[in-house]
């Protein structure tokens, strides 16, 4: 078994598609900080069976346009190899993708927005990744949250795109508070295996689950921290009396997901300590979730995985508290901040 990663990187070395191949699954693998192509493959299973699920089946093919696009973009501006075959100038491009496709309604305008997302992600990472390095960070999924806020806005002001999930008409409204409802244990369930497959866009407990295991694959913590998070997130979110609908949905986990692997499982290295303080970055992206819920509701625009980005680049400012990582696994999410 341990002889097939080993061919896998030798047929790579030795093909220029199957090289490519490899950055694309790997790029894939990186929005959730995994540096595998065995990981990215099943990503990508579970992006295309939440999308066949859902009835959307375009979704996944944009998100796969979008990966190539902003990889072959990445070649063409000179980015630097190592980073490049780590995957690490694709995981934003896919995310564009399948935003757009999400939430815009299918037509040819839309095609070319996703052609232009992707490398405008690219050129974005290239820039936050410079602007942060000072401070030692990672440009994380800024890119993704910058490039498709301004697509998605852009798109009250031109006839040619509709929003499919966003508001027509009407953009500028008052913050309406929810009320909350009793979750029963089934909901509780859903709303965990939901806030991991809403990484990817996708309400689907099978998708979550084939997360999971790709998550596995490659890394054992991340795993278990993703899981950890999504039920400190949907935990919290019934505690603060959510919205029981976005705590099913999952609208509330997702980005505690990704602050928890980063946090726990990325970038200091694993220990009692650091997994207390994964869980208070992850409560926190709790309520900056909903935070910036009510305060991009006038613009009609989601939040995406800003809060992830907010609160993980917060919590990674104060490094000399903390070990850093230093295992192999961790060098990719290292190489994010270079």
């Amino acid at each position: 078994m341990k002889e097939i990663p080993g061919k896998w990187e030798s047929l790579s070395a030795s093909s220029g598609i199957v090289r490519f191949m490899d950055i694309n699954l790997r790029s894939i693998g990186q929005v959730m900080f995994q540096d595998n192509p065995l990981t990215g493959l099943l990503f990508l299973v579970a992006i295309a069976w939440g999308s066949y699920a859902a009835g959307v089946p375009r979704v996944a093919i944009a998100g796969v346009v979008a990966v190539v696009v902003a990889n072959l973009t990445a070649q063409w501006l000179n980015a630097d190899r190592a980073s490049l075959h780590s995957g690490l100038y694709g995981y934003n491009g896919i995310l564009v993708g399948l935003a757009l496709a999400t939430f815009l309604s299918p037509n040819a305008l839309m095609w070319v927005y996703v052609v232009l997302g992707a490398p405008v992600s690219v050129i974005a990472m290239l820039g936050t990744a410079n602007a942060v390095k000072p401070w030692g960070l990672s440009s994380l999924t800024f890119p993704f949250v910058l490039t498709t806020w301004l697509l998605l806005l852009a798109t009250y002001g031109f006839s040619g795109l509709v929003g499919a999930a966003l508001p027509a008409s009407d953009v500028v409204v008052a913050f309406q508070s929810y009320e909350a409802s009793p979750l029963k244990l089934i909901d509780l369930l859903q709303g965990v295996l939901q806030s991991i497959s809403q990484v990817f866009l996708k309400a689907n407990s099978v998708a979550a689950l084939l997360l999971l295991v790709g998550l596995a694959v490659n890394s054992l913590a991340a795993a278990a921290f993703a899981l950890a998070g999504a039920i400190l997130a949907v935990l919290a979110a019934h505690l603060f009396g959510a919205e029981s609908e976005l705590i099913t949905g999952g609208l509330l986990g997702f980005s505690p997901v990704l602050t928890a692997i980063a946090l726990g499982a990325v970038f200091y290295r694993p220990s009692w300590r650091i997994a207390i303080y994964a869980m208070l970055g992850t409560l926190v992206t709790v309520i900056a979730q909903a935070a910036l819920n009510v305060a991009l509701t006038p613009l009609a625009i989601p939040a995406l995985t800003a809060p992830f980005v907010l609160v993980t680049w917060i919590f990674l400012l104060p490094r000399q508290c903390f070990e850093p990582a230093s295992t192999a696994t961790d060098e990719a999410a290292a190489t994010r901040a270079s």
